[in-house]
């Protein structure tokens, strides 16, 4: 879900301004599933840029509290969300954790890297959200350790049904900053992509899997 609209198309242009997201639906990616898309996002970069990470550290640990009230800590899903999640939990003043996909198979063990206390109320910071899947593992490991995850807040989401669903089915709340169908609205608006193309990547948002790129010239 998005809480503001505002938030959600500045951040968007944001991560375009740095091509952490980038549109290309005249020269699609290729997702390791296999599927054709014309888009690539990669929020790591935005850590690169001191006032962009200030920006998106200050609306997220904002809009956790918004959300959820403050937590008695933050929880980064790795690796992708270390980083981010380690700002919001310094500037909301709590610790901070970070779940691994799995346990390390050596030393410790350990999957959840970090103290956390147990019956202790977590918010689950992500940096991108395409199935959800990989999150939700990182949700459920928290709950396994006995810790209270009060929902998710990450920076974007493509919106898929499939999330959606999975969200819904592991009564997880979700929040992010941003979205697909807000990313398409500021691309447009700043002339990052035209009309016709901004019609070619809403067909893929609805049809991931047999996607055709085909833009009027």
């Amino acid at each position: 879900m998005i809480l503001h609209k505002e938030t959600a198309q500045k951040t968007a242009e944001l991560l375009l301004q740095i091509n952490a997201i980038k549109l290309q639906p005249q020269n699609p990616f290729t997702w390791a599933s296999g599927w054709k898309s014309p888009i690539y996002c990669d929020n790591r970069i935005t850590l690169s840029y001191p006032t962009i990470r200030n920006y998106l550290r200050e609306q997220m640990a904002k809009q956790v509290e918004e959300c959820y009230g403050k937590p008695d800590a933050i929880a980064g899903v790795a690796t992708g969300a270390i980083g981010i999640g380690m700002l919001v939990a310094d500037y909301l003043n709590v610790p901070f954790c970070y779940v691994r996909p799995e346990a390390k198979k050596h030393g410790r063990q350990n999957q959840i890297e970090g103290h956390v206390e147990k019956g202790s109320n977590v918010v689950v910071i992500e940096d991108l959200i395409s199935t959800g899947k990989s999150s939700l593992m990182a949700v459920g490991a928290l709950k396994e350790a006995g810790v209270n995850v009060k929902g998710m807040l990450a920076i974007f989401s493509y919106g898929f049904d499939t999330a959606v669903e999975n969200f819904t089915k592991n009564e997880v709340t979700l929040n992010t900053l941003s979205d697909y169908k807000n990313l398409l609205i500021q691309a447009e608006k700043s002339n990052y992509i035209s009309a016709d193309e901004t019609a070619v990547l809403s067909q893929w948002r609805e049809n991931p899997a047999t996607w055709n790129p085909v833009v009027n010239s």
